[in-house]
């Protein structure tokens, strides 16, 4: 008759299906990922560009709000020497300050011809000195001669410095303070690539300032006042390229300037100078493939969350398939485990009633017969007996509810008893063994007992007719007693060794035909587990087993 198919709900359907899901959407997370990292960095490209602009123009902002306003450190009395000498610090610090002309001015109430005169004011540069770097780093240094003959950018800046700090003596309120706007649109002129800045005055010269402006009086002592022109070139700014991920070239143009270039691969945006630079603008360009490194780089972190994500993903996909085969496995475990128990009750079960029964139905029995029947019944009764035995013990070892009592035992006696009663029990199991030096063993008989029954029953129970050997050896091997059962069975293939200890499992083969639970080796590995040992196997198919017990040794 053949066997019954167990039937167990699959669940691979829908692992497909899941991990068809998971793969689509990290597919689709990736993709998601890198176009969202690709349009962020796009925005970063745009905008990050005022961190460069504020990088570049750090140096000319310190010049105008630190350098420039030291002159009036001289209140007026600025020389051509210690101009000269400001003018080389300048120059070493500043590189693109490639000239400075002072003019040194004289303010008074004097009818000086050709000077700047409101009312009884007068303004006029009494020299005005030119100071350029040389190709050696040095300060070069010209006067200019009659600078009020001179119809040029020079006069054309002293005289708007003039007007303007004329308009403000004239309506200066000397009761309200300047704010620091008023001080830059008063003492600053700023123009294409030109800063030019007035010495600061003290309260009490605007005051006589505004007095010489607005009253008649006697001839005034001459003022001095110092003016600063500096000539700034753009091109010596110095680009930092703070955001080097982003932009590839960076260079200053003219404002007007437009890229011929159309090549779609190239992205460009730009940002104006200020200042005296506002003729002039930053142009940022980029390749795309630069522009991917970042992309990448930027999406390394985000790949790795998603894929951590993903893969904790799988790993639970993983656990719950696991689970469920498991269940399987378990389910097909003990769907034999029921048949085999089963049958190996029902056997013995069904020999006690046959027994039975033909001594309910005899009439007289002999004593032949009586005996007869009660081996039969006695032995079924063994079987029956060991069975729910073994099923007590593994449930007790594995909930540790018994004790190892342990007492010194003769191994050689020990062992010759366990031999004698199987080769009583199966006269053509032919068992050998050996000591060695080992004489006496401190253990519990009584387990030890049931790891030679289940080794010895197993080497039997898989042995063919002509085969049935069993070599027995005991040793001592660092600090270890070692136990050998070496058989000339059918042997168990490699891949089955570890699976044998397990419990409920059974060898699928023609030879396993012997009504087995699957309890035999399992309580035996429990069993050495419990006594602190290990128990190891080495088998080949169609030449034998060795099994391995390795147990602490006490004497």
């Amino acid at each position: 008759m053949p066997k019954a198919r167990f039937q167990y709900r699959r669940t691979s359907a829908l692992n497909v299906i899941f991990l068809l899901l998971i793969t689509i959407s990290f597919i689709g997370a990736m993709f998601l990922a890198h176009r969202l990292t690709d349009k962020y960095i796009e925005n970063e490209f745009n905008q990050r560009k005022i961190d460069v602009l504020e990088e570049t123009l750090k140096p000319y902002n310190e010049f105008f709000q630190n350098k420039v306003p030291e002159i009036s450190f001289y209140q007026g009395y600025l020389d051509s020497a210690s101009a000269l000498k400001y003018a080389d610090s300048v120059f070493h610090e500043y590189a693109f300050v490639k000239g400075i002309e002072f003019y040194d001015t004289e303010i008074s109430n004097h009818a000086i011809q050709k000077a700047f005169r409101i009312n009884h004011f007068s303004m006029n540069p009494k020299a005005v000195y030119d100071y350029r770097p040389n190709k050696q780093g040095n300060v070069v240094s010209r006067q200019r001669t009659n600078p009020t003959n001179t119809a040029s950018a020079t006069m054309e800046e002293f005289n708007h410095m003039a007007v303007k700090f004329a308009l403000y003596i004239e309506s200066a309120d000397p009761e309200k303070p300047l704010q620091s706007a008023d001080f830059i649109s008063i003492f600053y002129h700023i123009t294409h690539n030109r800063i030019t800045f007035m010495n600061i005055p003290r309260d009490e010269d605007m005051q006589t300032f505004k007095a010489l402006m607005l009253k008649e009086q006697a001839l005034s002592p001459v003022f001095q006042q110092d003016i600063v022109s500096f000539i700034l070139d753009p091109g010596k700014l110095i680009i930092k390229n703070t955001n080097k991920e982003l932009y590839q070239y960076i260079h200053i143009t003219p404002i007007v300037y437009e890229s011929l270039n159309t090549d779609p691969d190239i992205l460009s945006t730009d940002l104006p100078l200020t200042g005296a630079f506002a003729d002039y603008k930053l142009h940022f360009s980029s390749s795309r493939s630069h522009l991917n490194k970042e992309i990448n780089h930027r999406l390394i972190p985000v790949a790795f969350a998603i894929i951590l994500v993903y893969s904790v993903l799988v790993f639970i996909a993983y656990l719950i398939y696991s689970n469920l085969n498991v269940n399987r496995k378990m389910f097909s475990l003990q769907y034999d485990f029921i048949n085999n128990l089963t049958h190996e009750f029902k056997t013995p079960v069904s020999v006690i009633k046959i027994a039975g029964n033909n001594i309910k139905s005899a009439k007289e029995l002999s004593d032949r017969e009586r005996f007869h029947y009660g081996k039969i019944l006695d032995e079924e009764a063994d079987k029956l007996n060991d069975l729910m035995n073994k099923l007590l013990s593994f449930t007790q070892i594995e909930n540790h509810s018994i004790t190892i009592k342990k007492e010194k035992i003769d191994l050689l006696v020990f062992i010759q008893n366990m031999v004698d009663a199987y080769q009583i029990k199966y006269p053509d199991f032919k068992i050998t063994h050996s000591t060695g030096a080992v004489t006496s063993f401190k253990t519990d008989p009584v387990l030890l007992s049931s790891i030679f029954q289940n080794l010895m029953d197993n080497a039997y129970k898989y042995s063919l007719p002509q085969k049935k050997v069993l070599d027995i050896k005991v040793f001592l091997e660092k600090g270890n007693i070692v136990f050998k059962f070496i058989d000339q069975g059918i042997g168990i293939e490699k891949a089955e060794s570890e699976n044998v200890f397990k419990k409920f499992y059974r060898i699928q083969s023609r030879y396993n035909q012997q009504g087995s639970v699957g309890l035999g080796l399992a309580f035996c590995k429990e069993l050495v587990n419990f006594m602190s040992g290990s128990i190891a196997l080495k088998s080949k198919q169609g030449e034998g087993s060795e099994f391995t017990v390795v147990l602490p040794f006490e004497n």
